[in-house]
């Protein structure tokens, strides 16, 4: 019997930070590496697509975010790597799922809804700066999860809606032409980290608050020391539960490393010592993988032959899958 498959879309939108490896990357490759799933991981580039039109930053970030994946231990030789242009049977598919998707469900999308409400707020037209792109979101991560009948999808709690909108999207198009494609499960991790951001705050782009993955050593530490502390003295203990250098530390530390540094705050370590140990952890971790980063982004045709390679392995089944659909829906040869 064949394993079930596991598949997760990778933005590229700038160079991740903390948080990304923290919550998705890090658990991410390591349930890739269990070899208990089918697992296929893609730069979803024509999705960058609807919020970015410099060429440039496109371009770099597809660079940026491949080689911070394979830099952190994902091996394109047990998942399917692959970037999302590179499959030409996605955009495909998108159209013949268009084809059988309902207006009314594309309008309950909570990207779509949110622009729309802003636009009312601001006394502007209510499909002002909508782009069809931005509309269409849905269907095109629909195809991306269906062309690969992919049976759980790995997201945050803001994603489920994708997930299940991908499922009705699949059920009306078995209701039709037969059963074509398997009906996904969004995954979600309720225990899946999230990080603190150098305000306290939860760490994000948006916020502007992240400590990017792959700094110089130097870099690394300047912005550790940004992260905001209470006005304690050295020698007044701390409380762990409310520091964003103990929620850090623990992302990183072993089980006894945890309890060592929450013994430390009790017995009221400075703010600057407890920075500096967390500069030395964070930097253990990441300074392999920053060497191999560095290298891959100056060496760009290695990652390349990495995708090239994966979009291969995944044309095997994106191609029999268009194949068969097309049949289904009546694009036949006449004779």
């Amino acid at each position: 019997m064949s394993k079930r498959r596991v598949l997760t879309g990778i933005t590229t939108s700038g160079a991740p930070h903390l948080g990304n490896y923290v919550g998705a990357i890090r658990p991410a490759v390591e349930a890739s590496l269990s070899g208990d799933y089918d697992s296929f991981f893609f730069l979803a580039d024509y999705h960058s697509l609807i919020k970015c039109q410099d060429p440039e930053r496109v371009h770099q970030s597809t660079l940026e975010i491949a080689a911070a994946w394979l830099a952190l231990g994902l091996d394109p030789n047990k998942v399917t790597f692959y970037r999302q242009s590179d499959i030409p049977e996605i955009p495909e598919l998108t159209w013949l799922l268009t084809c059988m998707t309902a207006k009314g469900l594309v309008n309950r999308a909570h990207a779509y809804k949110g622009a729309v409400q802003l636009n009312e707020e601001n006394g502007d037209d209510a499909d002002f700066g909508v782009t069809m792109g931005l509309f269409s979101y849905p269907i095109l991560m629909a195809a991306d999860i269906l062309m690969f009948n992919a049976h759980k999808i790995p997201v945050g709690r803001d994603q489920i809606q994708h997930i299940e909108m991908a499922r009705d999207i699949a059920q009306r198009f078995n209701h039709h032409y037969g059963e074509h494609f398997v009906l996904p499960e969004a995954q979600v991790d309720d225990d899946m980290a999230v990080l603190q951001g150098l305000d306290g705050r939860k760490m994000s782009k948006s916020y502007g608050n992240t400590i990017p993955l792959f700094l110089s050593e130097k870099k690394l530490r300047k912005h550790i020391n940004k992260i905001k502390t209470n006005l304690l003295e050295p020698g007044q203990p701390k409380n762990p539960d409310e520091s964003t250098v103990f929620q850090i530390w623990q992302a990183f530390a072993s089980a006894e490393q945890a309890s060592e540094m929450r013994a430390a705050f009790a017995d009221g370590i400075a703010w600057g010592e407890a920075k500096q140990q967390l500069f030395e952890l964070i930097n253990g971790h990441l300074a392999e993988p920053r060497e191999r980063y560095i290298e891959l982004i100056e060496n760009p045709g290695e990652v390349e032959i990495a995708l090239r390679a994966g979009a291969e392995k995944a044309r095997v089944y994106s191609a029999d899958l268009i194949s068969v659909v097309r049949e289904a829906v009546g694009l036949r040869p006449l004779g």
